[in-house]
């Protein structure tokens, strides 16, 4: 997810590049997590533009690259870093499951 800058513009429409969703669903999860932070984004779809935006809604498969304002890059990064479940937050999401 992070480290692959060079790969992508590092900076477009206001925001540098905080890293790659792998589909809509993803990036729309991402965008809701960093709106709850007070962290604005900006979503730019690889290889067929926003067109795919607007063609298909919000079903795209394409990768999509979430772009944040450079002064809250550090804060973003925090917000969408998958965190790791503990043996016990594992088996006690277990148990409500079953």
């Amino acid at each position: 997810m992070f480290g692959r800058e060079q790969e992508h513009d590092k900076k477009w429409r206001d925001g540098v590049y905080l890293c790659t969703a792998a589909n809509t669903f993803e990036a729309d999860l991402f965008e809701s997590k960093l709106k709850a932070e007070g962290i604005p984004c900006v979503k730019k779809y690889q290889d067929a533009s926003n067109f795919i935006e607007i063609a298909m809604g919000s079903n795209s498969a394409y990768p999509i690259d979430i772009y944040v304002p450079e002064d809250k890059l550090e804060d973003a990064k925090i917000v969408v870093e998958p965190m790791p479940l503990t043996d016990e937050e594992i088996e006690k999401l277990e148990k409500e499951l079953k």
